[in-house]
């Protein structure tokens, strides 16, 4: 249990149970929801996530790519003020309990759930065949209260992880992050690389052992960060993203590498986080290394306007006003 120091919950609770992948604006609405239903019952509001996604398992050939490692998911989620967030380790055993032992056993009995704030959709147990409908029937006799939360929509559209994978695959990372409570991430371990970039006068920081989806390859401004002592992230700069094969010197390997702008220190060894904000272009073959020098000199310009727009953008507002919360149905 990840909790915040002195919200640790010794009792009863309220609950959300989800993958909560990506944390985007529809999770944090039904967080919001919950802390008020936690709050009217005097108890910690909590939120039940798996790990890995329980679809690895059961279907790995369609299994989503995570959009959030679980490290990040939990402070994001710990971030809109949720007291606890449990991850559940998704295992055969977890995932072959018939809906009313997963009831009995996860949310009765070990996390005393004295209430549960969920989506329309929200499914349990083996083969997902547990519905709000049996929830509700289960919740009743325990006098554990239920509340359905209708799903936010943007644009007409409802929130998802599905639609923010589709925006990411597409490099659409803009739209995808007005759907989040916090820029897409993706952190990797700083490898050594070809140099290409140190002998062009662009050095780069090429990142390895990345799990979460990987934007459409493409040039990207970004801010990358990165922890070198014990205190708050000793790296904190605008960034240059080239996410793809480089196909000027015929390599066919995906790759992704960070020009951290005006950075001059080493990062081997070290895990860099790259927020993606906005793709500035296509990857492409130049015909010289003269025309490709040119090309990254306005690359990094127009990424160090990019995230100095979105840092004079930035209002530090909650991610989801009261009045785009939907109601309880």
């Amino acid at each position: 249990m990840h909790a915040r120091p002195g919200h640790e919950p010794a009792g009863s609770c309220a609950v959300s149970v989800g993958n909560f992948d990506g944390v985007h604006l529809g999770h944090a609405a039904l967080v919001a929801r919950l802390r008020e239903v936690a709050a009217t019952r005097a108890v910690p509001a909590v939120a039940l996530t798996f790990d890995p996604h329980p679809a690895s398992l059961v279907r790995p050939e369609a299994a989503p790519v995570p959009l959030t490692t679980i490290p990040r998911r939990v402070d994001l989620l710990l971030a809109l003020g949720l007291d606890a967030v449990v991850v559940q380790p998704a295992t055969p055993q977890l995932l072959g309990l018939a809906p009313r032992r997963f009831y009995d056993l996860v949310l009765r009995d070990r996390l005393r759930a004295a209430a549960l704030v969920e989506g329309p959709d929200f499914r349990f147990g083996v083969g997902r065949s547990g519905d709000i409908a049996a929830l509700r029937g289960y919740c009743l006799p325990d006098g554990v209260g239920l509340e359905v939360l209708a799903p936010l929509e943007v644009d007409a559209a409802p929130v998802s992880s599905s639609r923010l994978r589709r925006l990411i695959a597409e490099g659409d990372v803009a739209a995808a992050n007005r759907l989040l409570t916090a820029p897409y991430r993706v952190s990797g371990r700083v490898v050594t690389g070809a140099r290409r970039g140190a002998t062009l006068g662009f050095p780069t920081a090429n990142l390895a052992e990345m799990v979460t989806l990987l934007p459409a390859p493409g040039v990207y401004a970004a801010r990358a960060t990165a922890a070198i002592g014990l205190a708050p992230p000793d790296v904190d700069h605008a960034a240059a993203v080239h996410v793809g094969p480089n196909a000027t010197f015929d390599e066919t390997m995906l790759s992704v590498e960070a020009h951290l702008i005006g950075f001059t220190g080493d990062l081997y060894g070290r895990t860099l986080h790259v927020d993606f904000l906005t793709r500035l272009r296509d990857t492409r073959r130049f015909a010289s290394v003269e025309e490709l020098r040119a090309q990254l000199a306005i690359d990094v310009s127009a990424a160090a306007d990019a995230v100095r727009r979105a840092g004079d953008d930035a209002t530090g507002s909650d991610p989801v006003p009261r009045s785009t919360v939907p109601p309880a149905v």
